[in-house]
């Protein structure tokens, strides 16, 4: 088994907050000689213990991070995922030694190149040439390994025209190529890269994804927050959510991207109080559920299974056209879209509709790998007009089963679709 290289025991990092107090309409002099006497003593006392000083009239404490334990081996490439102020990028500080933990401790084995933020450890006067030797010597290259390096970080930048040209001038998306670059090309032990790479254009950001590929069969250990789910699922094999501070799950990349989707959906609120739908809203959908053939609300699809769609709406009164057209669209997690289907396509016709019913959508030998997709839904008049569309209305949680009669379906990670096929032998 590989060795371990960044172990996390139970480490928190606590943040002072100031909060400035409310002013009615009429202060007294008294009342704001006296408040100013008090936030004198506090930052008197705060510089004379070496606390930093904080601004406000009260003071919070938050948790940025609590009681964080995980183990990563050598070679592992890992997505940190989670929503924004999680304590994603609190943690790849602490792991880059930028900041000490308030609580626990980390044990790093490796050297560490971190990609945090846009021109970090750049020198703004200083040319591109000038800032690969800086940048490579605050990670802890000597000028020899630089200069052996050199001609492919320029090259994998693609900044050459400009390389003697100070990077103040440079674009941040010239900044982000500059500085991975010189990251990734250093051959640090572990590489930590944060979500800046959204930064670049997308041919570069798919450069980019490759590199960390090269760094992590080479034995280097690659830590990757993004909130780009379909880059966390081709790189890493394994992924940690964060949420609130603490690890709401470690696994599998895919399987932690379900439950990030599911945490996320949870939060939301129901589709009959969405605000964020578009349409006349003549026709306006209330609730989406999933029957079986039965008839039974179901909370899971198994892979293979005939199961229905059931969209429960409303018209408004004096509503009377009669070529409504509903569509479905499936995608996955990280926005690939799957299939669509509506009744025009497959030559179904509503007719006049009722004041309350629902479109049944009857889904057959349920086609999907296991996984979580998103659940998108548009009402329109045949000539084009639209009456209600909800792009995210809903989660599809597919279960595996046994499609092909043989107890075994692949994983998402290989593909969304099952094709019924035969296999045989010709000589």
């Amino acid at each position: 088994m590989a060795e371990i290289v960044i172990k996390s025991e139970n480490i928190g990092k606590i943040y002072t907050i100031g909060h400035q107090a409310e002013r009615g309409s009429y202060t007294a002099l008294r009342d704001i000689l006296m408040q100013n006497a008090h936030t004198l003593w506090n930052k008197t006392k705060d510089l004379a213990t070496g606390k930093p000083i904080i601004p406000g009239d009260t003071l919070e404490e938050v948790w940025a991070l609590k009681d964080v334990s995980f183990e990563i081996r050598r070679g592992e490439a890992v997505g940190i995922i989670g929503r924004n102020g999680a304590g994603k990028s609190t943690l790849l500080k602490i792991l880059s030694r930028i900041t000490e933990p308030t609580t626990g401790r980390v044990t790093i084995k490796g050297r560490v190149a971190s990609l945090l933020e846009v021109g970090t450890g750049f020198h703004p006067e200083l040319t591109g040439r000038e800032n690969i030797y800086l940048n490579g010597t605050i990670l802890g290259m000597t000028r020899v390994e630089i200069k052996q390096k050199f001609d492919e970080i320029v090259a994998f930048a693609e900044v050459e025209r400009y390389l003697d040209t100070p990077v103040k001038r440079y674009s941040s998306g010239m900044y982000v190529r500059l500085a991975f670059a010189i990251a990734a090309h250093l051959e640090p032990e572990i590489l930590v890269v944060d979500e800046v790479l959204a930064v670049g254009d997308a041919a570069f950001q798919k450069k980019c994804l490759g590199k960390m590929g090269v760094v992590a069969s080479e034995g280097r250990t690659v830590l990757f927050v993004s909130h780009n789910m379909a880059a966390v699922e081709s790189l890493c094999r394994r992924a940690l959510l964060l949420d609130n501070g603490h690890i709401r799950f470690t696994g599998t990349q895919t399987s932690a991207i379900s439950e990030y989707q599911r945490l996320f959906s949870a939060k939301q609120v129901s589709l009959k109080n969405r605000t964020d739908r578009k349409g006349s809203g003549e026709v306006r959908v209330m609730s989406i559920n999933f029957r079986d053939i039965d008839g039974q609300t179901i909370d899971n699809v198994v892979c293979g299974q005939d199961f229905d769609i059931v969209f429960q709406f409303e018209t408004l009164s004096g509503f009377r056209s009669n070529r409504v057209v509903a569509s479905l669209s499936v995608r996955t997690q990280w926005d690939v879209p799957v299939f669509l289907l509506h009744n025009r396509m497959t030559g179904n016709e509503f007719g006049r509709l009722p004041s309350q019913g629902s479109f049944v959508c009857r889904i057959r030998k349920m086609p999907l790998t296991p996984s979580t997709y998103k659940i998108g839904y548009s009402i329109m008049i045949n000539e084009g007009d639209y009456l209600d569309i909800i792009d995210d209305a809903a989660e599809l949680n597919v279960i595996a089963g046994d499609f092909f009669e043989s107890g075994e379906v692949p994983p998402s990670s290989h593909g969304f679709c099952l094709v019924a096929g035969h296999w045989s032998l010709e000589s």
